[in-house]
């Protein structure tokens, strides 16, 4: 069988199957299976990232992520970012994380800084118009 770009889920499949099958003959890299298996790999790669593209979380579902995943509570992250209430507005989206905050969650948390600075979901951004915050 020729090989192509990968299009469809039935096409992907197949040269799965066709790639285990060369795998499990343990071709040496410069034969032709090898070669071959090499290919497919590339074309299963390239499917697989385009087809299964994650989005990355916003600041604050990383934020629960780790929450959830070190079982910690509000009153930890409330320790982490200066107090009860500012830990509220944060996780509800009503107050943006500041530069301190940021550093702070990454050092404590080891949630990558890069997620903890972009832009918040949709549902909470804050703009600021003639000095007014608005959401």
């Amino acid at each position: 069988m020729e090989l192509r770009v990968i299009k469809t889920d039935e096409q992907h499949r197949r040269y799965l199957e066709e790639a285990r099958r060369l795998a499990k003959g343990d071709p040496a890299p410069e034969s032709d299976d090898g070669a071959r298996l090499e290919l497919l790999a590339k074309l299963i790669d390239d499917y697989e990232r385009e087809r299964f593209k994650f989005r990355k979380p916003d600041p604050i579902e990383a934020i629960l992520f780790r929450m959830e995943e070190q079982g910690l509570r509000q009153a930890d992250i409330a320790a982490i970012v200066g107090g009860k209430n500012r830990a509220s507005e944060i996780l509800s989206r009503k107050r943006p994380l500041t530069l301190s905050m940021v550093r702070a969650l990454h050092e404590k948390l080891g949630i990558p800084s890069e997620l903890l600075i972009r832009e918040p979901a949709a549902e909470y951004r804050v703009r600021t118009r003639a000095g007014k915050r608005t959401r």
